[in-house]
């Protein structure tokens, strides 16, 4: 396990990346359909060489500090892919066992008909992860899929929270704790 000292710099080094890497400034369209004067690129950071190890040891950090005990980690495709794996890669470095795993927007209607792809979740506790929600929709989608498959959902975790609604939507509709490593507060965008 990382040390206070380590998760602290991992913490700060994080931040400055999504700062200068993820942060992009002018009017867009969030996949919410509402319209913002910012844009935050997660993928620049969780697809990076450096911010992607960043990611999955200053979410793992925030997990265990909160007290959440899981053996997977993962959430809808695609935002959440990178996540789910940089959690899954610092839990072996520290020695932990922790699948990560992949839920698609429907059911497969061919194959094995999955929606959760990966290591099985049935039975285990599962943390469904996003690198940021604006109207929680994407963890409430992937939190319906794990359920159905079996998971016991004890946590939903994002890298940013943009601080509109998505914390109390999907805890009221959950019923587990939303955890977010940053504020959109943190990224100077308030």
């Amino acid at each position: 396990m990382t040390s206070t000292l380590d998760t602290a710099a991992a913490r700060a080094r994080l931040l400055e990346l999504i700062k200068e890497l993820a942060v992009v400034r002018g009017k867009v369209i969030l996949s919410s359909g509402k319209e913002a004067d910012y844009y935050i690129d997660l993928r620049r950071i969780t697809l990076h060489h450096e911010a992607s190890k960043l990611v999955g040891q200053v979410m793992l950090a925030m997990i265990d500090d909160a007290g959440v005990s899981v053996e997977c980690a993962g959430g809808l495709t695609m935002g959440a892919d990178p996540v789910g794996t940089a959690v899954m890669h610092a839990a072996a470095d520290a020695g932990r066992a922790v699948d990560a795993f992949v839920v698609r927007k429907a059911q497969k209607s061919y194959g094995m008909g999955r929606q959760v792809e990966g290591p099985s979740v049935e039975g285990r506790n599962v943390v469904v992860l996003e690198d940021t929600s604006t109207t929680g929709g994407s963890a409430l989608t992937a939190v319906e899929g794990v359920r159905k498959a079996g998971g016991n959902v004890v946590a939903v975790a994002v890298i940013v929270d943009r601080n509109t609604g998505a914390k109390e939507k999907i805890e009221a509709e959950t019923g587990v704790p939303y955890l977010f490593a940053f504020g959109k507060d943190e990224l100077g965008l308030d």
